[in-house]
């Protein structure tokens, strides 16, 4: 259930950041309120930056084989 959390977690971070940086874009917030979004999107951009790298990690350790690592090329789309 954790693993659900975590992800849900970083989708919502990351569409909370979306939401910001459209209202910034939108010119309409005071300067006092522009500053305020631009800090919750800096702390929204580190718990994205620290949820990618969390599971970096865990593709890591998946990949790891015989005490190495296999790099292994990522591909999105599957082949047809």
């Amino acid at each position: 259930m954790a693993r659900k959390k975590a992800s849900i977690d970083f989708e919502q971070s990351l569409a909370d950041l979306q939401a910001l940086v459209e209202r910034l874009e939108n010119g309409e917030l005071s300067l006092e309120d522009s500053l305020a979004a631009f800090e919750q999107g800096i702390a929204l951009t580190r718990d994205c930056q620290g949820a990618l790298a969390q599971a970096e990690q865990k593709v890591q350790i998946l990949l790891e084989r015989d005490g190495e690592l296999a790099a292994q090329p990522f591909d999105a789309e599957p082949e047809a």
